[in-house]
């Protein structure tokens, strides 16, 4: 890939989870970011253990030469709080601007149950007509007033959320305005289908409107436990769903080959959430970073 058009981020997740504070708890947030600086990477996203204040957060991140790229914000649309989306995103919106970030990660929200004790793949949420009506108005809304900041939104499509699937991508992304985008997650793509041509459909259907990229990978084996012991989502994390490129069944070259292909210019994250007393978040963090080195050539 050329090296000009990527830079290469971390998120927080490995080291302390949003989900799950439990995993982590005792990783304070200057360990986070200076090992990701040791590790290697010149950004991340933002965790809870990240001070609120944005003249603190980016001293104490500049010091260590990273910056923030990105942070993710919940929507609630399909579920009628359009007014409260709107507020909330406007304080995220200028919070990220402050820090320099371009894109702001959204998911949908409503009737999600990546934090329920359901089973992930049995009891995912699916919306009407309607809703998909209601979603595509409030992501137009926010992509407006991103544009006013000069920062894209894109959508991330999730686990156990409305918009999971190829087909529910696809429909998404034919209901929103252009000026609305796609956060391309290789493995909450690879969870869902159980295919690596699956993923890479829709990245290559949809490169031109991807403008965040989070690298993470997946253990088959915990999936088809997750699978047949119908288990949830945060279940699957902590026994070890997802980790970093190169550490589970994904072929990265593929994707790094079609977003260079493509001219790709952004961000890309590794994001890959496990428990941190069994994986250690340093040494995994460099593992991540030499593989994409080597296959990616950044």
């Amino acid at each position: 890939m050329k090296k000009e058009n990527i830079k290469l981020g971390i998120a927080p997740i490995g080291w302390t989870n949003d989900d799950l504070p439990e995993l982590g708890a005792e990783n304070t947030f200057e360990q986070c970011i200076s090992e990701m600086a040791l590790a290697g990477f010149e950004g991340c996203e933002v965790g809870n253990k990240y001070p609120k204040n944005v003249a603190e957060l980016k001293h104490k991140l500049d010091v260590r030469g990273i910056s923030v790229c990105n942070a993710w914000f919940s929507t609630f649309f399909v579920d009628g709080k359009k007014d409260e989306t709107i507020k909330a995103f406007i304080e995220h919106r200028d919070f990220l601007h402050a820090l320099g970030a371009k894109v702001i990660g959204c998911s949908e929200q409503s009737r999600s149950i990546q934090g329920q004790n359901k089973a992930i793949f049995k009891e995912k949420t699916t919306f009407n007509d309607e809703e998909w009506q209601r979603l595509a108005e409030g992501y137009n809304e926010l992509a407006k007033l991103a544009g006013e900041k000069d920062m894209k939104v894109c959508l991330h499509h999730h686990m156990g959320t409305g918009i999971q699937t190829p087909e529910e991508i696809d429909r998404y992304m034919a209901i929103v305005n252009d000026d609305v985008y796609l956060l391309f997650d290789s493995g909450h793509l690879y969870y869902s289908e159980g295919s690596q041509q699956a993923m890479l459909d829709v990245l290559e259907k949809y490169v031109d409107r991807i403008v965040h990229v989070h690298l993470k990978d997946v253990r088959d084996e915990i999936v088809e436990e997750v699978k047949q012991n119908d288990l949830s989502f945060l279940d699957g994390v902590k026994k070890g769903t997802f980790t970093v490129p190169g550490d589970g069944v994904i072929d990265f070259k593929p994707i790094f080959d079609i977003l260079d292909k493509h001219n790709y210019q952004g961000w890309m994250v590794v994001e890959a959430e496990q428990d941190p007393a069994l994986a250690n978040p340093f040494e995994y963090a460099l593992k991540g970073r030499r593989y994409i080195k080597d296959v990616a050539g950044v």
